[in-house]
């Protein structure tokens, strides 16, 4: 007698993208965008709601500033490290089973976050969004320069840009009034939507595949001595940063040199890997491009700029501004939509000009809008401010598109995935730094005024020492300029 029961073969096969696409046709390439664009906002969200926040779960655990920014500085190390596991990862594991562990993760962190009774746990959960964001965040860049035709890029770049931007913008919003009327442990559910809706996504567009269109059958491991080494590196470069603030500059001096040792000894065993035959985290053949290198110290000044920033502003309005949580977010609505909007246009610009020229010219705006800070006093009216943060949101929507297509557009097909982690790891390499940066400068200059955040009448001083970080940040803008003239092409004759 016959087994009526079909064989095992004869199951449909898992999907790919060559059967997705002939599944949704022309459109399919912006549904799978559309899918990885959701779960990316979740988990932008992460990095940069929990700002809003920071005052209010401060005073719930009587924390100091020190401690306070480790719930920015947590995050952006394991986002910077776990960056360079997304090429390793999508080749073994393929892009949904990827991205869907990352989404997994992301909603554990949440909502481990939003139930944590004692600040260790709000670390846990900090990390464990960290680590979700950073594998994630590389994976459209890879998608865009892989499933777009090259005069669609920029408008694809644009277009995840504005989708992405667009939750941010409107969450603080949202966040500053859950924080006023709940809590801050309501910030850390914001993401839990996304997440749910991006799961869903997944299992419908993502396909099973790695890049390139292959089966994720990998056989090698990852490289655990690198990813050490990136670990070690960027901990020592945290923690030196925060030791130069104190008594200590012995330690400082032993850890910072620890984070440059490391990173020696990270891209000489790289090189040798890589020589042997095997899978380095970082394939330092990226950097044999010219315009892959410029736009690698472009993105680390502007992660600088940018996530020093992010954390610095929404101190800044409710600590020497004496503004609402709720007020923050309203201040900040208005620059994310413009953002949301610029990103649209400078993606077809992308498309049509030179990268190197939307990368400057954002570079500029940005710079302006932080030496324009200075300008405001205790008595100043908020519209000021509001159009200050526009001009910079305008310079990010000049930045944010070109960056990533000026850098790799050069690059070999086999290096794109390489291409992104890497770039996306300098660039939240800069933003780790950033934020310790901004935390360490303002309470040596409020110190250096005779301030401090502990006090709760702020002064002209206190506004001193904050603009004297803005000035910082701009000065740090306006060297990234430099660099970004190098991502010119080379004319052949």
């Amino acid at each position: 007698m016959t087994d009526p029961s079909p064989p095992a073969s004869a199951a449909p096969p898992p999907p790919s993208m060559n059967i997705l696409r002939e599944r949704y046709g022309d459109r399919y390439r912006w549904l799978l965008l559309l899918s990885v664009m959701v779960g990316t906002m979740a988990s932008i969200m992460s990095s940069t709601i929990v700002n809003v926040a920071i005052p209010d779960m401060s005073r719930h655990f009587a924390l100091g500033q020190e401690r306070a920014q480790w719930v920015s500085s947590g995050f952006m190390v394991a986002m910077t490290v776990s960056m360079l596991t997304t090429p390793w990862l999508l080749s073994r594991y393929g892009y949904r089973r990827t991205y869907v562990g990352t989404m997994v993760l992301l909603l554990a962190g949440g909502v481990l976050g939003g139930l944590s009774s004692v600040f260790s746990l709000v670390l846990i959960a900090r990390v464990a969004e960290g680590l979700a964001a950073g594998v994630v965040q590389p994976i459209p860049a890879i998608i865009i320069l892989r499933a777009f035709e090259p005069h669609e890029q920029g408008r694809a770049s644009g277009i995840f840009g504005m989708g992405v931007v667009l939750a941010p913008a409107i969450g603080p919003s949202i966040g500053g009034v859950l924080v006023d009327l709940f809590g801050w442990r309501s910030i850390f559910f914001m993401v839990v939507p996304f997440c749910l809706a991006s799961l869903w996504l997944a299992y419908k567009f993502v396909p099973t595949t790695a890049p390139g269109g292959v089966a994720a059958s990998r056989q090698g491991g990852i490289d655990w001595r690198g990813l050490l080494l990136g670990t070690v590196g960027t901990l020592c470069l945290l923690n030196g940063l925060v030791e130069l603030r104190g008594n200590a500059p012995l330690e400082a001096a032993l850890l910072l040199a620890g984070a440059v040792a490391s990173l020696a000894v990270f891209i000489w065993w790289q090189k040798r890997l890589a020589a042997a035959g095997g899978e380095p985290l970082m394939n330092m053949a990226l950097f044999g491009y010219r315009q892959f290198a410029m736009g690698s110290v472009v993105a680390f000044i502007y992660g600088t700029a940018l996530f020093g920033s992010t954390y610095l502003l929404p101190v800044y309005m409710q600590v020497a501004l004496h503004l609402s949580a709720s007020h923050v977010g309203t201040i900040m609505l208005p620059a994310g939509i413009v953002l949301a909007f610029t990103i649209a246009g400078v993606g077809r610009l992308a498309d049509r000009q030179p990268t190197w020229i939307l990368v400057s010219i954002g570079l500029l705006l940005l710079a302006v809008s932080f030496a324009l800070m200075v300008l405001l006093h205790l008595r100043s009216p908020i519209w000021p401010l509001v159009v200050f943060a526009i001009i910079g949101r305008i310079g990010l929507g000049f930045i944010l598109p070109s960056l990533n297509l000026g850098s790799m557009r050069p690059l070999a097909k086999p290096l794109i995935p390489q291409g992104a982690s890497a770039i996306s790891f300098v660039r939240m390499l800069g933003g780790a730094a950033g934020v310790s940066l901004c935390a360490i400068v303002l309470e040596w200059r409020l110190a250096a005024h005779g301030d401090s955040l502990k006090s709760t009448i702020t002064s002209t001083a206190r506004l001193d020492a904050f603009n004297e970080v803005f000035v910082m940040l701009a000065g740090l803008c306006a060297l990234a300029i430099c660099a970004a003239w190098q991502l010119r092409e080379k004319k052949t004759s």
